[in-house]
């Protein structure tokens, strides 16, 4: 395993990586809760580094429930870390007690060291326009998980997010949520960068590119798979998967085929790649174990292929469970 903490389950993850220095950010929360079900509203983000990607030295926790009264006093979840100039950009999930966690904004803080961070308040929220917002047919404001980059052509900043569109059938209407900035401070929701149809969300977005193509992971429960899916004959899987696009910033399709990591319990969830020493590493967390009890920690790099096709490959030996 990892990186598994002895009085906290870890699950949702991101890396910066400074120099030699892979910093990981992770969701963590109090295994004395007893249910790893009531995680959720406990979740504060732990952090830990490494040089080798397999022994991880733990440090000072990164962020925290925000101040009574603010967008973020209930909880903090998964998020992304950029750098700008000489600061670290750390873009974040937060829900607050007055709406009882139910709906999801993101916002921003920095830090000149990684360690050290002074938050900024919300900076985005999901637009009526284009997404879903709290109604009584759904349990949240599906609007978390930010996924930042620059678009060197344009010196243009992305977002891309965890969000459901407005229309469509309630058990199929997620999308990879879309927005954009060009200071990282003010940002200007956009239409979504996939159609909805296959899952009720798509969590955790990541654009990467391996093997030239550009791809974006996303993960999903089996029971997450919408009913028009699973009427067109493709058999429920949980775990990680991706979607293709000829651009970084899409339109994104899925890709065929069963999921890139991916089982009917979702073993293995929220994956990333990371590239280190010029080679791709595939992570998750660790979700159930052999036993079917949940686990709450950080897996060990498994390899990643770029296949001829365009796709993706965790290889098979590093993956078998």
């Amino acid at each position: 395993m990892g990186l598994q903490l002895d009085d906290k389950w870890i699950w949702d993850f991101w890396f910066a990586v400074d120099g030699r220095e892979v910093h990981v950010f992770y969701l963590q929360a109090p295994r004395s809760l007893g249910d790893p079900d009531l995680r959720h509203h406990r979740a504060t983000v732990g952090h830990a580094v490494s040089t080798d990607l397999r022994s991880w030295t733990l440090l000072p926790d990164a962020l925290a429930a925000g101040p009574a009264g603010e967008f973020d006093d209930l909880a903090t979840w998964t998020g992304c870390v950029v750098r700008h100039g000489d600061r670290w950009q750390m873009f974040y999930t937060g829900v607050s007690r007055a709406e009882q966690g139910r709906v999801q904004r993101v916002g921003l803080a920095s830090s000149t060291d990684l360690i050290h961070w002074e938050r900024h308040g919300a900076v985005l929220e999901a637009d009526p326009r284009w997404y879903e917002v709290l109604h009584p047919g759904v349990r949240e404001e599906a609007w978390r998980d930010p996924w930042v980059f620059r678009d060197e052509a344009s010196g243009l900043f992305h977002m891309l997010l965890t969000a459901r569109a407005p229309h469509g059938p309630v058990d199929g209407r997620g999308v990879v949520g879309h927005a954009t900035s060009d200071d990282l401070v003010s940002w200007t929701a956009g239409p979504p960068l996939s159609e909805p149809g296959d899952f009720y969300h798509l969590e955790v977005p990541q654009l990467v590119n391996v093997g030239g193509a550009w791809q974006v992971l996303f993960c999903a429960t089996a029971a997450d798979q919408s009913a028009a899916r699973t009427a067109r004959g493709v058999t429920p899987q949980g775990g990680t998967h991706y979607l293709r696009a000829d651009t970084p910033t899409g339109p994104y399709t899925l890709a065929d085929g069963p999921f890139l990591v991916g089982d009917d319990v979702a073993s293995r969830y929220a994956g990333r790649i990371l590239r280190h020493d010029g080679e791709d590493h595939f992570f998750a967390w660790e979700n159930v174990g052999a036993d079917g009890r949940f686990v709450g920690a950080l897996s060990d790099p498994l390899p990643v292929t770029a296949v001829p096709d365009g796709g993706l490959a965790v290889m098979p030996s590093a993956a078998a469970r």
